[in-house]
């Protein structure tokens, strides 16, 4: 029951990122009911065609001839009608998605660096890449495949009452048993498909890890235990991936056996009618055709069900990143800190990252204009952690810092930011150019500027 609740509360966040694009799915379930009429009409027409056959030398070519007509407009407008709608699908999904990465990347940007400390850059990265791609596929596929397959049910029903309520009564009865196989089964995939999921995000966070780290991995001669440590992940990847998939595959299966059975049935009653006069062998073909359309359809939502269980999955774990609480807003009314001297007090600071391992306690600090000041100790001692709190990464526990006899918390942190100037021991560069990145902390600089700060860091001449 509780994985029903999640799966639904997921779809209709889902639905919701679809609302922009309503009017594409409109059209989209439009269009879809427009080929499966033309596609319902071709069975009819070629039954009407058989009908026109009467023995040898016995043909009604004058109204065959108008019926192989109309079959063929049906066929061409199918196909180029399936196109648009294909279109449509693909586009609608492509989109969906893009905002759903846009949305995760943009939380990403505010996320405080407490929430980004409990979990791995693999797993992020899985969630915005992986998972958004799994979702991609199953609105695909349930675009493309769900509305269609519906109205091909609907829709051949109708024309079989017509042709003949009994044999389409027949059909009837067994349809429950064919959504009785697939709910069964979907019901039971979601929380593998999830669990699947998650692992995958180890398995990338792992090796997102390593390959940042290879050096420390060689230097410390961790080759042995890491590839264990992958191994075994790799391992619990292909168990819960066999038993997802494995699961799941008894699906068409199992609803292509109940179809087998419809058809049949179909087969046998219409075909003991068409001997006893009550119908036409024209009618009976149409009849088989429209059977084996109806339990098409099955198989092919069973499909599209257990691929929507995966991009429900995954959807979720997309969800939770995109949810998550963002950083604490400014101050209100926020001021920014300008033209600053540079007395920093910092009063009776408390501050640990987890409640149970206290790290920073009673920490008082007055540090004037002009004066420098050194902090030293062994790892863990918190070095970084003063940087994170001066800067407002972290707000402290209790206790305040003060910039010029004002509290930090009092702030933009932008306007608090923007009077360091921070100089950290590991290099890095952007993927750029190198004026790209001497203009990071402000792309409105003048190349003259650019030129004037890379001469005072004496960066100029091996730039050059």
């Amino acid at each position: 029951m509780k994985r029903d609740s999640q799966s639904m509360l997921t779809l209709g966040k889902v639905l919701r990122a679809i609302r922009p694009y309503r009017y594409d799915l409109i059209l989209s379930v439009v269009l879809s009911a427009v080929v499966t009429g033309l596609q319902l009409l071709l069975p009819l027409e070629i039954g009407r065609a058989i009908d026109c056959i009467h023995g040898i030398r016995q043909v009604e070519f004058e109204r065959l001839t108008g019926i192989l007509i109309r079959a063929c407009i049906c066929v061409i407008m199918t196909i180029a009608l399936q196109w648009i709608m294909q279109l449509l699908n693909n586009r609608m999904s492509f989109r969906v998605v893009r905002d759903l990465r846009n949305s995760a990347f943009r939380r990403l940007q505010v996320l405080p660096l407490r929430t980004l400390d409990k979990q791995s850059a693999g797993d992020i990265v899985s969630r915005v890449i992986a998972d958004a791609d799994q979702v991609a596929d199953g609105l695909l596929l349930g675009f493309t495949q769900l509305f269609t397959g519906v109205m091909t049910i609907l829709g051949t029903l109708a024309f079989m009452l017509r042709l003949h309520a009994t044999v389409a009564l027949a059909v009837i009865l067994i349809t429950p048993l064919s959504f009785f196989v697939a709910r069964f089964i979907s019901t039971h995939t979601y929380e593998m498909f999830h669990r699947m999921s998650q692992t995958r995000g180890r398995q990338t966070a792992l090796i997102n890890e390593m390959i940042s780290g290879q050096k420390v991995v060689q230097a410390f001669g961790q080759q042995k235990a890491v590839q264990g440590r992958f191994d075994s992940i790799n391992r619990q990847l292909k168990e819960e991936s066999l038993k997802a998939t494995f699961y799941s595959s008894l699906t068409n299966p199992a609803t292509r056996f109940v179809n087998s059975t419809a058809y049949a049935g179909v087969a046998l009653i219409g075909g003991l009618t068409a001997i006893g006069g009550g119908m036409s062998v024209g009618a009976l073909t149409s009849l088989l055709s429209y059977a084996n359309q109806y339990t098409k359809p099955f198989n092919e939502i069973s499909g599209v069900i257990t691929e929507l269980q995966n991009a429900l999955a995954c959807a979720s774990r997309l969800f939770e990143l995109i949810e998550s609480e963002a950083q604490e807003s400014d101050a209100i009314p926020q001021v920014d800190l300008r033209e600053v001297s540079g007395q920093v007090d910092i009063k009776d600071v408390f501050f640990s990252y987890r409640t149970d391992m206290p790290l920073i306690e009673h920490f008082n600090l007055a540090v004037r204009p002009g004066m420098r000041v050194a902090i030293v100790g062994p790892t863990g001692c918190g070095k970084t952690t003063l940087i994170n709190l001066l800067m407002r990464f972290y707000d402290a526990d209790s206790g305040s810092i003060e910039i010029d006899a004002t509290d930090i918390r009092k702030v933009t942190r932008s306007s608090l930011r923007s009077q360091y100037g921070m100089v950290l021991q590991d290099t890095w560069l952007r993927t750029g150019t190198i004026r790209e990145n001497l203009k990071l902390g402000n792309p409105e600089a003048s190349d003259e500027e650019m030129i004037e700060k890379a001469k005072a860091a004496h960066a100029d001449s091996f730039i050059r």
